[in-house]
């Protein structure tokens, strides 16, 4: 007696998965379990990267100018005055703007004290401005001039308006404008934008006082031109991909963030691996009789390698489809909820659970195969 053919014996492999439910539920818990991890711990690790570069995306410059130690763009090391003066004369370069970043520490009406991150932005262009929700960006020449970003850390100086007064290092500041920015900070500081006259004076500065110089290259071609001539005063440029990608790197590889998230990773691996694979391989021995009935009424080796595979594929992608919409939807319960959660579900988080489910299933099928083709169909049959 014959089965018919491949997909007969795909509909009787998917029957046996599903008919006992007890084991099916306790295959795709485990599948899924592990999937949450994943797609949640490495989207926490994507979010705190794409934060540590926010000065670079909300700056939005094409070529940054820095001291070679610079590894982030929150430890500036400051330049010389006559660095600015050099790359204005370079070849390539359509003009070129000092910045300054550091950070102060106000007072607000109630005494309390709260850190901030101050942008000095150049007195002429105001090159990098934040997109205004309230005032006007001509009230930043006013006396005392800051404006504010409504970002996920703005409750933390009471919400401030136009008008609101606070007092930075002894010095009367007032907001004159509320605006947004494209990313919000990493370390939980709010951010205040002024001119970078009035930010040098108002914040203990070294010698030198430019954090960075922010270039605009003719057209891309200048570019590579422009780092050449940079480095032979000593200097680094890089544009905005590769100081966002050197960010990356530091936080990566010389902190413990890539390290602990590694590991974290791999545990949920492992659960999975463990969970999904001593299940799988017990719904192959419950099923034995079955497997070896098909086996003497005419189904083939690779028939039935193929219901297996069948099986656990199955199980797998079901498991990574769950698993996906499940961190998915609490992380966007948790950014509606908590602003200053910091996740962000990519490709290639998406892509690594993917990867470790085949891995999964590959095993988990790997040890039913080996069972089942050791299977002959006459100790079936000897009760």
């Amino acid at each position: 007696m014959k089965l018919a053919g491949m997909g007969g014996v795909l509909r009787i492999g998917f029957k046996l998965l599903v008919n006992d439910r007890a084991k099916f539920s306790a295959l795709l818990l485990g599948v899924t379990f592990a999937v949450f991890l994943m797609v949640q711990v490495t989207s926490m690790f994507a979010g705190i990267l794409d934060r540590s570069s926010s000065t670079v995306t909300n700056i939005g410059a094409a070529v940054w100018v820095m001291d070679p130690a610079v590894n982030t763009p929150v430890n500036s090391i400051p330049m010389p005055d006559y660095m600015l003066d050099a790359v204005r004369s370079m070849d390539g370069v359509e003009y070129a703007v000092g910045l300054y970043t550091g950070g102060g520490l106000v007072k607000l009406k109630d005494g309390a004290y709260q850190a901030v991150n101050i942008v000095g932005l150049d007195d002429q262009s105001l090159v990098g401005r934040p997109r205004l929700e309230q005032g006007r960006i001509e009230d930043i020449y006013g006396e005392n001039g800051f404006i504010v970003i409504r970002d996920s850390e703005y409750a933390k100086l009471g919400r401030p308006g136009i008008g609101t007064e606070f007092e930075l290092n002894d010095h009367r500041a007032v907001i004159v404008g509320v605006g947004r920015v494209a990313a919000s900070t990493l370390f939980g500081v709010p951010t205040l934008y002024t001119l970078y006259s009035r930010a040098i004076t108002y914040l203990p500065v070294s010698r030198f006082t430019q954090s960075y110089i922010l270039v605009e290259p003719k057209s891309p071609a200048d570019v590579a031109r422009i780092k050449r001539q940079v480095a032979a005063l000593g200097y680094l440029a890089l544009d905005a991909d590769e100081f966002g990608q050197r960010t990356a790197d530091f936080y990566k590889y010389q902190t413990g963030v890539g390290v602990n998230i590694m590991i974290m990773t791999l545990i949920a691996f492992i659960v999975g691996l463990s969970i999904s694979g001593q299940t799988f391989y017990s719904f192959i021995l419950e099923n034995l009789e079955k497997f070896g009935a098909l086996k003497a009424i005419g189904a083939k080796s690779d028939e039935l390698v193929a219901m297996i595979l069948f099986q656990a594929s199955f199980t797998g992608l079901t498991g990574y489809g769950l698993g996906v919409g499940i961190s998915s939807l609490l992380i966007m319960a948790a950014k509606l909820r908590l602003p200053n959660y910091a996740a962000i579900v990519e490709f290639w988080n998406l892509a690594l659970a993917f990867g470790m489910v085949l891995v999964i299933a590959g095993v988990s099928s790997y040890a039913g195969v080996r069972r089942v083709l050791k299977i002959e169909p006459f100790e079936i049959f000897r009760g």
